[in-house]
Order: structure tokens, then sequence, then C-alpha cells
């Protein structure tokens, strides 16, 4: 019997196969017996794969499927290339899975490396199957591209082979992922960002070096990769779960979580699958073409974009049907009629007789949901639940000079001068500052400062709030998207890299950041500084995101945002800014090993919903926000705000855990792979302790704050400050809509003070 009932997925595009197919069996199957795939001996007897498996699971046709365009030597190649990623993962299960041997598994890894060499360099002669085909499939393969497409592919075939170490830990530990971390791991594990790499050779068009690592790309590789694994998980549940003692499986992963049967936690895994996907449509609809004429690419190169988005298009209705027909997969009652037939009968009159798709395979569900919200609901207070902290809080013996210096700071950047062109007066006064308390916030999140660093803390968090707040105050209302992106285009102009001359400045953003640049970024070195402005640019843009899906009333996808949540909160500019003052010491490659990539955003994720949690009011009911945690899950889940609310304080509790978890064993086992002497080991262990005093020092100061309480709110709008967001419906029919805004409904878009800012 099934697991489950596979569920009804939405997908838009249609199937079509390459009509090389037959010769791509041929080859790839000659290839495999060339290479040794097919005699290769499992540790208890009995051999990997033989010919019968191979041609059970039929790699040609997945790729048939997922390539139709390519000619037939290029799926022999890209064919080729899937037998040996699909021969790897199965040997290495049998090797090191089976038998939990972490050393042996990870000196494996380390010698197939050894096969991705640079230009002029020889690799080892192999010595197994997985080495035989690497090395094979290498040299035919990169002579024909670009070097900056080698590097890509060189990091996302490094990260599905180095991170299977990440899947044969939690199966030692019997340690099942929370689904953030699920779903951000299994994207570097399960190998669909080295299939995007793919799609690039498969079309003959590469993504320009220049946009390789902007958003919009690095969102259509991302929820590309989602899509494709979560559907897998769909399918290889059965296989991987009951059969073989996996438990890196989104459907497992969401069945402990939530508590659910199997049935539900499918239904869950293929809602968010839904919503990826849609994700991908609404970024390569809206903000590809956005990112093309920003950077006047030229016509051939945009040609080649929409190629790579057709061929990722194809990548995910192929690979649908492959699953579907796959003798590796639980697929009964997946597939009516034979591959290129429709089923049922045809002509005129017929069309009643075909039963019509759900909703839910037409998608119209998911997108009815996250369009439909209707802004300005008077949720009330949200009590919250006691939330897991297991660590302390310490306070700057500095706060009380602190505070004196912020008010004055604040005062001379102009942040309490009226607002042009709002017809209010300015955004905050001086008593509502006092009331947010910046200085408190940087005082528990950096009990250690000088009195000087505790200041420059305390302005980073007042100018990061004011921005958040200025933005929808200034640009929301009218939906001036482009005013907005001017605006946030000329702020690096304040930011100078190697002494260019600054305007002058212009309104208390500008006027403020030129002020934190020159005190901030002064002393480092240029690399640094220019490290430095990437990660303000980097939050300043998301601001732009968030007027983009306001603009639209789209209730963001969950994935994308709590991945654009730690921009918009500052806490990827906070982890650049630990990065750079220790850079002298710490190897930047030891930033971007899963210890610490988890590690931070873990803690990143922690902060970013308590913030969520407490604002919940204050961006509901009063801002008419649809940035905020709790209703991105009410609106996922379809659960009201008290269930959307547990599930966050168990999101936070489970990254928490998994932060405990990283200080206790990951950090240890870091030290003693790489080798790690005394000062490098006592600057990684102080990051972790500062991280611990960063999140509880933002939890405490949420406490305390008056930004959020009821009174501050219901006093603010009394004022007469300005509205920061009115993007209801106007016209025929829309009153009711309206009517659900109370008057006059405003208030600050602003995030929590930046906590994550230095």
């Amino acid at each position: 019997m099934q697991a489950f009932t596979l569920p009804d997925f939405y997908m838009p595009y249609p199937a079509r196969l390459n009509p090389h197919l037959e010769r791509a069996r041929e080859h790839s199957m000659a290839w495999a017996r060339r290479m040794g795939m097919l005699d290769a001996p499992k540790p208890g007897g009995g051999v990997v794969w033989d010919e019968e498996a191979l041609a059970r699971m039929d790699y040609a046709l997945m790729c048939a499927y997922t390539h139709p365009d390519c000619d037939g030597p290029a799926l022999d190649l890209i064919t080729d290339w899937y037998v040996w990623v699909f021969f790897f993962d199965d040997h290495f299960l049998e090797e090191f899975k089976h038998s939990r041997d972490l050393p042996g598994a990870q000196a494996y890894l380390d010698r197939l490396e050894l096969f991705m060499t640079a230009e002029g360099q020889t690799p080892p002669e192999p010595e197994n199957p997985a080495e035989a085909g690497l090395r094979d499939l290498w040299e035919r393969t990169v002579p024909a591209m670009s070097h900056g497409w080698r590097r890509r592919f060189i990091t996302s075939t490094h990260n599905l082979m180095v991170e299977s170490m990440w899947e044969l830990d939690n199966i030692d530990r019997g340690r099942i992922a929370n689904p953030i971390e699920y779903v951000q791991m299994r994207r570097r594990v399960g190998g669909a960002p080295w299939s995007a790499n793919l799609v690039e050779y498969a079309v003959g068009a590469e993504i320009p070096d220049g946009l390789a690592g902007t958003r919009p790309m690095g969102v259509l590789s991302d929820t590309f990769s989602d899509a494709v694994h979560l559907r897998n998980d769909l399918f290889s549940y059965q296989r991987e779960v009951q059969e073989e003692g996996e438990n890196s499986n989104a459907v497992l992963v969401f069945e402990r979580f939530f508590g659910c049967s199997t049935q539900e936690a499918a239904e869950m895994v293929n809602d968010l699958l839904t919503s990826r996907l849609q994700q991908f449509e609404n970024t390569a609809l809206i903000e590809v073409p956005a990112l093309l004429a920003e950077h006047a690419v030229p016509p051939h190169e945009q040609g080649g974009v929409a190629a790579y988005v057709k061929g990722l298009q194809d990548w995910q209705s192929g690979g649908h049907e492959w699953h579907a027909r796959s003798s590796r997969y639980m697929n009964d009652g997946a597939v009516s009629g034979s591959p290129g037939v429709l089923g049922g009968p045809t002509g005129l009159g017929t069309s009643a007789v075909r039963p019509l798709p759900s909703p839910a395979a037409l998608g119209l569900r998911r997108r009815v949901q996250q369009h439909s919200y209707v802004p300005f609901q008077p949720v009330g207070h949200l009590p919250l639940p006691d939330l897991y902290m297991p660590y302390p809080v310490r306070t700057s013996p500095h706060l009380d000079a602190a505070r004196r210096y912020a008010v004055g700071w604040a005062r001379r950047m102009g942040m309490f001068d009226p607002v042009p062109g709002t017809g209010h007066g300015g955004l905050w006064d001086e008593r509502r500052f006092a009331g947010f308390d910046f200085a408190h916030c940087a005082a528990m999140i950096h009990a250690d400062a000088s009195p000087e660093q505790l200041n420059l803390s305390s302005d980073w968090l007042a100018w990061g709030t004011y921005g958040d707040d200025y933005f929808p105050a200034v640009f929301g209302t009218g939906r001036d998207l482009v005013a907005a992106k001017l605006c946030n285009d000329r702020l690096s102009a304040f930011m100078p890299l190697d002494g260019e001359p600054v305007p002058e400045p212009v309104g208390p953003i500008e006027r403020g950041l030129a002020d934190l640049w020159r005190r901030t970024a002064g002393p480092m070195t240029p690399a640094a500084r220019r490290q430095f402005r990437g990660a303000v640019e980097a939050m300043t843009s998301s601001w732009l995101w968030e007027l983009a899906n306001q603009a639209q009333n789209r209730v963001p996808d969950p994935v994308d945002y709590i991945e654009m949540r730690r921009r918009t909160f500052g806490s990827d500019m906070t982890m650049s800014l630990a990065r750079l003052a220790h850079s002298d010491v710490v190897p930047a490659g030891l930033y971007e090993t899963r210890t610490m990539r988890e590690l931070d955003t873990a803690a990143q994720d922690y902060a970013t919903f308590t913030n969520d949690l407490f604002s919940y009011q204050k961006e509901i009911e009063f801002e008419g926000e649809v940035h905020n945690l709790v209703l991105v899950v009410e609106n996922f889940l379809n659960v009201d705000r008290w269930k959307a609310r547990d599930i966050v304080a168990d999101l936070m509790a489970a990254r928490m855990r998994q932060f405990e978890h990283i200080v206790a064993n990951g950090l240890p086992a870091l030290f003693e792979d790489f080798d790690l002497d005394g000062p490098v080991r006592t600057l990684l262990t102080r990051h972790a302790d500062d991280l611990k005093e960063w999140m509880s020092g933002i939890l405490e100061w949420h406490r305390r704050c008056a930004r959020y309480t009821e009174a501050e709110l219901r006093r603010s709008r009394a004022s007469g400050a300005p509205p920061v967001l009115s993007f209801l419906p106007t016209g025929l029919g829309t009153s009711a809509v309206r009517a659900a805004a109370p008057a006059g409904a405003g208030g600050f878009h602003g995030r929590p003070g930046r906590p994550g800012q230095m």
C-alpha cells in the first residue's frame, strides 16, 4: 500500500518529450557500464545497480522530459550527468549511510572533489565508479562553458556532495530537521541548483555574470529547486522513509513539526510546492523584466535569460512526468494514459465528459489566498505564549549616556522634522523616540561596547527604523515604486568606497547614512568597505520588495518571506559586520560552512519572528501590512491568528534548539574538521556568545519598549502622524473593503528598530 494518496499537483506547463530519447537510453547504459556503475559491489553483497535496475529507473526518459529541445549529443551528456548523480546518491547510501561511517564518508567526498579540476590541473586516477564518472563528465562539459558558469557549477556540485554529511549526521543522531532548516539545507544537498546550472548548458544560454548574483535570478533558482525537491519528497517518501530509514524528507519533517498525519503533511508539502511555483511565476513575470531593463541588458542576452526561464519550466513539468512513471518512486495513480497521449474522449461535445482539474491542481486556492487579503482588519492585542529563551540578558553600564546622546543625534539628523509630500508632520517626535528606546536595545545586544561603540549602535538602529518607516509613508500611499527606487539608488552615493565626493545629503535618511558611513566604514580596508556597502544595499533594497508586495496586495510566499525578512530586519548586515571585524584572523570560507551559516540564520530567524509576534497588531490593524509571519502563516495554512501565533512560537523554539545543537555539536566538530588554532576558535565561540546576547536582548527590548503597545499606537493615530500605507481599492463596489480600515489608519511601518544593525 502507498503511504498516502498523492495530492493534486499544480503543474501549469505541459510536459514534452525529446525525440532523441532512444539514443540517450542506449548511450547512458553503455556509459554506465564503461564507468563500472553496473557491477559496483555493495558492502553486504550484491551490486548497487545492475542493467535491469538502471533500465527501470530510466534516467534517459527523465532527461528527455526535462530537456525536450536539446540535440542528441547534448541529451547524451546531460543524461550521463544524471546517471552519475543518482549513482553517487545510491552508492553513498550503501557505503556510508547504512554503516554510519562518518570518517569514511568524509574521506570519500574529499577525494571526489579532486576530479573537479581547474584549467591545467590533472585529476588523480579514479578508484571507484563515482570518481571515474565525474572525471569523464568534467572533461566533456566544462570546456564549452564560461569561467562564471564553471564557478557556479563547481559550487553546486560541491554542495550536493559535501552536504550529504548533514543527512548522514542527522541519521546518526536520529535527528529530524525543523522546516526552515530543512528547506534551506535540501536546496544544497538535493542537487536542484546543480540541475539549474545544467539547464544553461542544455538551452545554450548562460546567465550573464552581472545578473547571476541578483535577487530575481537567485529566486528563480531557489524556487525551481524547492519545487523540484518538494515534489521528489512526495513521490519518494515511501522508499526513503519507510524502506531506507532516511529522515531527510519534507513530508516527515512536516509530520513531526505539526504533529499531524502523513496525509495531512503531504497536503501541506504540496501547498508549499504550489506556492513556490507561483513565486517562480511572479518573479519571472515581474522582477526579471524590471531587472533586464534596469541593467540595459542587450537583446541577445535577454533572449538567453528567457530561454533559461523556459528551460526551468520544462524541467518542472518533465520532472513531474518522470516521477509519475519511474519505478524508483511511489506513483500509483499518478499517470492516466501513455506518454504523450491525452486520455479521454475528444471532439465536439466531449468536454463535459472529461473531468475538470481541481482548484488545487489549477493553483487557484493558493493564488486567491495570497491576493484576497483585506488590510487594516481590527485584530486587537495578540496575547503571546511563553517564548523559549535559554540565555540571560546583560546591559551596558553606559546606557543612560547613550540615551541622552541618541535623542540629540536623531534631532541633528532631522528625524523629528516634517516630512515633505505627506501632508503631515514628522514621522517621529521626541516623546515617541524616547519610547522606542533604541539605546536600551543597543545596550543589551552590545553589553561590552565602549561608549562610542554603543552610540554608533544606537544610531544604526534609529536610522534603519526611520528608513523603514519613511519608505511606505512617502512612497507607499501613492504606489510610487519608481520614486522609491530612485531614492534607494541615491543612497549608494553616501557610501563612498575610495574617497569619492559625496553629494549634499537631503533629508534625514541621507544625512544619517552619510554620518554613519563615515564613522563605521571609514577605518575599514577597501575590500571590507565594499562588502559592507553591499550588505547595506541589500537591506535598503528589501524595502522596495515590501512596497512591491503591498502594491500587488500579495501576502508573501512563506519561504520568500522568511529569507527576505533577514534583510528587512538588517540582520544580514549585522553578520557582515561581525565577519569583517575579524577578517584578519578568521578565514572567510569558514563563514560559508554549513555550521556557521545555520548558526547565523537560526539566530536571525529567532529575532525576526520575535518582532513579528510583538508587532502583529501594529502592522495588521494600524498599518495594513502584509509582511508579518503570523499573517503569512494564517494565510498559507488557513488558520486563525491564535493558531498561527503558536506555530510561529514553535518555529522560534525549533530554531533556538537548532542553535543550541550547533553550539554544542557543530562548532566543536568544525574546530576539529578544519584543525583551527586557538585564536580562531576563541573568535568563533565569541561570535556564538554574541548571538546569544543579540537574541536575548532583542526579546527583552520588545517586552519593555513602548513601540508596540496598543496605547502608543492609538496615541500616534490621534496625534495625526502620517499614514504609512493606503493600498485600498477605489471605485464601484469597493466601499466594503474600505470599511475594514479604521479612519485614519496608519501608524508606522518600521521593523523592531533594526536590532541587528551596529
